[in-house]
């Protein structure tokens, strides 16, 4: 019996000791964060005085009261395209001041945000500038992203759905471009970021980087008609098309495009198409160069033709990266959110594009292939056109050395190697 209660009193013993250890490990964690805190409130005392003090918030309300050129510089909106920005999302990401602390405002916040993508700076950067602490800044860059690409895509970022939209496009293609038939200049580019570690090799480049990759069909005036954002970096352009759902439409014959009408001049009737590089396959709906091989006179003509058209989207990522300059640089944040303010830049330039802002040929109309723009995706040559796909281009190229269809200086851009 003496040695039942021995055991039992040690036992209770040891119970008494494991719960006396951890109340005082948890007492001792309190303490810690207690102590913690106060350093924190002390230290970051000037992140309370941001009301009137923010040199973010201050400048911006003198720009635009006294520089509008200079506003627009800082958050690449007119104050008039700010406001319409801010009416569309202003319920959304605003919040109820409390008993404890005044909230930041919509019109703040969307300054932030549009600095943010405008500059590329880091959360904790900005931190300094607009004295809101980088976690917040984490917080609400998201939502605000979100609440933008919410509100503008259905208007600004729209696939036609009528062969009257098509050719409105392939209009403006041939008028400026000198492309009849031309409904799109497709490409893609690497959106560099932070992958998370336990992805592993997943979304690595060629160039050994982690990166998405933005897909875009753009029309005539340099804006998007069409995007696909968020395949890993390791995928060539031509994967990512096939894998699309504009390949899908374009295969099955579900995007609504005109009927084949013949080009002018010409007897046989050829498609709408799209204009790409050598990255992508050669279909009857998709033109690609002839490949360096066999490339004749004639077929030299009709590569500079196809190329002369396929650079407005180079100069679409030109003008989008060098205005939402996120995009150069590595975005620290996780696939989904990376894609998210990929989406947001490309609807915040095809607003810019239709609200009044021009912009003017010959200042974006070059190669934009330098360390100021969007990283290009590694090529896979090599895919099997069909003969239809062939004989479409062999009637573009027969178009282009008409003498209704050939232009000026295209024997003498051909005889310089453009």
């Amino acid at each position: 019996m003496d040695r039942q209660k021995l055991l039992l009193l040690s036992t209770a013993t040891a119970a008494l000791c494991a719960t006396l250890g951890v109340y005082l490990s948890k007492r001792r964690q309190r303490k810690n964060e207690e102590r913690r805190m106060k350093r924190t409130m002390w230290s970051r005392k000037w992140l309370q005085r941001r009301q009137g003090r923010g040199t973010l918030a201050l400048l911006n309300t003198e720009l635009r009261t006294e520089d509008p050129d200079a506003y627009k510089n800082f958050l690449r909106l007119d104050p008039s395209q700010f406001t319409i920005l801010l009416s569309l999302v202003e319920d959304d990401i605003k919040k109820q001041d409390t008993f404890m602390r005044e909230c930041i405002s919509a019109e703040h916040k969307l300054n932030v945000t549009l600095r943010f993508l405008a500059t590329g700076e880091t959360f904790r950067s900005l931190m300094y500038s607009t004295r809101i602490h980088e976690s917040t800044i984490s917080k609400f860059v998201p939502e605000v992203c979100a609440s933008i690409y919410r509100h503008l895509r259905k208007k600004y970022l729209a696939v036609p759905t009528t062969a009257e939209g098509w050719c409105k496009i392939a209009k403006e293609y041939e008028e400026r471009w000198n492309f009849p038939h031309c409904i799109g200049a497709l490409d893609g580019r690497h959106i560099s970021f932070s992958a998370p570690i336990s992805s592993g090799s997943y979304y690595h480049n060629y160039k050994g980087t982690n990166s998405i990759i933005l897909l875009g069909l753009v029309d005539a005036q340099y804006k998007f008609t069409y995007v696909n954002v968020g395949v890993n970096g390791r995928v060539s352009d031509g994967g990512v098309f096939s894998a699309s759902m504009l390949s899908k439409k374009i295969r099955d014959g579900s995007l609504a495009l005109p009927e084949p009408q013949c080009l002018p001049g010409r007897t046989s009737k050829v498609p709408y198409v799209i204009v790409a590089d050598e990255a992508f396959p050669l279909l009857p709906n998709v033109m690609k160069p002839f490949p360096q091989r066999v490339l004749s006179y004639e077929n030299r003509i009709f590569n500079y033709r196809l190329s002369r058209a396929r650079r407005l989207v180079e100069c679409g990522f030109g003008i989008l990266a060098n205005r939402w300059r996120i995009l150069l640089n590595k975005i620290h944040l996780s696939p989904d959110k990376a894609e998210l303010i990929t989406l947001t830049c490309v609807v915040l330039h095809n607003f810019l594009a239709t609200e009044n802002v021009k912009y003017t040929e010959g200042v974006y109309d070059t190669d934009f292939n330098n360390t100021d723009t969007l990283n290009q995706i590694a090529q896979q040559v090599g895919n099997h056109s069909s003969t239809l796909s062939r004989d479409i281009r062999e009637e573009f190229k027969n178009y282009f050395l008409s003498d209704i269809g050939s232009v000026p200086w295209q024997d003498t851009a051909v005889q310089r190697g453009n």
